[in-house]
C-alpha cells in the first residue's frame, strides 16, 4: 500500500525539524468505523513541509517569551459570550480530564471532563501542577487562535485535514492505522492511547497515563512521530458531519468524546485529528488516520494540541 509514490526530504535549517512530503492522491476516510470517516474517496494534496512531532512545552514556550501571547485559556472570558454565568465563573481556565471514581455512563462527557479554573499550559492539570519535566511533551491547553499565532510566527500553518492525515498515514494508504492493521503487532505499543476501561482504569500498558514525550513510540513511513494518540492535533477545516466534498449527503451531527454535540457546518467548528492517550476501544476508538473529530474553537484541553505546516518550495 503506498500514497501514489510520495518522497521523503528531511529538512534543513530553514525548516527545522520538518519533512518534507512530495503530495500526491491517496485514500481518505473509513467505511468501518464512524459515520462521520465516511465515504472513502480519493484526495489529492501537493507537496507541503509537516512538522515532525507536534509543538512542544519547549517550543510554545519560546514563543509566549518571543511575543508575550497570552493563550485563550488564561484569558477571562468575556460576559457577554456567557449571559448565563456568575461572576465567579468568568475566571480564565480550561478543560481538564479527571477520572470518576467509578463506572459513569459514556453518554456524558462531563463525568470526566471538567472546567478547571487555573488550567492553562503552564498548569495542564490546573493549579499547583506544573511543567517540570515536560518539556518535550505536546503542549496542551491550546485553543484553535492559540496555534494559530504560534504558527504565523514560526513562518507556518496548521495543516488542512487532507495534508494532516496523508502524512499521518505515512504511505499506507488504506491501512487502519498510522503503522499497518494490527493494533499491537506481536504485543508492542505503538502510541500513547488508553488500555483499560475508559475512563475510570487505565491498565497503562504503554507506560503513559497522561502525555509522553514527542518521539516516544515508533515513528511513520515518513518518520513523523505522534500522529496517532497522545495529543489531538487542529487542523484547519471546518468539521462536517461527512466527507461531503466527495458527494456525500451531510448526516446528522455526531458526538464527540470530549465536547457537546453542534451542528456540523457551525464556522467554530474545527476538524482534529490522530486521537489522544484517553481514546480507547470501549469509547473514542479515533487513534487511526482516518479518524475525524469536531471541536470548537475556543475550547482548550487537556489532550489538545497540534502541529505545524509550510508550503513553500523546498
Amino acid at each position: 500500500m503506498t500514497s501514489g509514490g510520495s518522497s521523503v526530504t528531511m529538512a534543513g535549517t530553514r525548516h527545522k525539524h520538518m519533512v518534507w512530503l512530495d503530495g500526491g492522491e491517496f485514500q481518505m476516510g473509513s467505511e468501518d468505523f464512524y459515520a462521520e470517516e465516511r465515504p472513502v474517496h480519493r484526495a489529492h494534496v501537493e507537496g507541503f513541509w509537516i512538522d515532525v512531532h507536534p509543538v512542544t512545552v519547549a517550543e510554545f514556550r519560546r514563543f509566549v517569551k518571543a511575543t508575550g501571547h497570552v493563550t485563550v485559556a488564561e484569558t477571562t472570558p468575556d460576559a457577554a459570550d456567557f449571559p448565563d454565568a456568575d461572576d465567579d465563573q468568568l475566571v480564565p481556565g480550561s478543560l481538564v480530564f479527571t477520572p470518576p471514581p467509578h463506572r459513569v455512563s459514556l453518554d456524558d462527557f462531563r463525568a470526566w471532563w471538567s472546567w478547571m479554573p487555573g488550567a492553562q499550559w503552564r498548569h495542564p492539570e490546573g493549579p499547583g501542577s506544573t511543567l517540570h519535566g515536560r518539556d518535550l511533551h505536546p503542549v496542551t491547553h491550546v485553543a484553535y487562535a492559540d496555534a494559530l499565532a504560534y504558527a504565523a510566527w514560526a513562518g507556518k500553518a496548521l495543516p488542512t485535514e487532507a495534508e494532516w492525515e496523508f502524512a499521518a498515514r505515512g504511505g499506507l494508504d488504506g491501512a487502519v492505522f498510522s503503522w499497518g492493521d494490527e493494533f499491537a503487532p506481536r504485543g508492542r505499543m505503538m502510541a500513547n492511547t488508553w488500555q483499560g476501561d475508559f475512563p475510570v482504569h487505565n491498565d497503562l500498558l504503554d507506560g503513559y497515563e497522561r502525555t509522553s514525550p514527542v518521539g516516544a513510540f515508533p515513528p511513520n513511513g515518513y518518520g513523523l512521530v505522534d500522529t496517532t494518540g497522545n495529543v489531538w492535533e487542529w487542523t484547519c477545516e471546518q468539521f462536517t458531519s461527512s466527507h461531503a466534498a466527495a458527494g456525500q449527503v451531510e448526516q446528522p451531527p455526531v458526538a464527540s468524546c470530549c465536547s457537546p454535540t453542534v451542528p456540523a457546518g457551525d464556522p467554530t467548528l474545527k476538524v482534529i485529528k490522530g486521537g489522544s492517550h484517553l481514546c480507547a476501544p470501549n469509547y473514542c476508538l479515533r487513534y487511526r488516520p482516518a479518524a475525524r473529530q469536531s471541536q470548537t474553537v475556543d475550547t482548550s484541553t487537556s489532550h489538545l494540541g497540534f502541529r505545524c505546516v509550510a508550503r513553500s518550495e523546498r
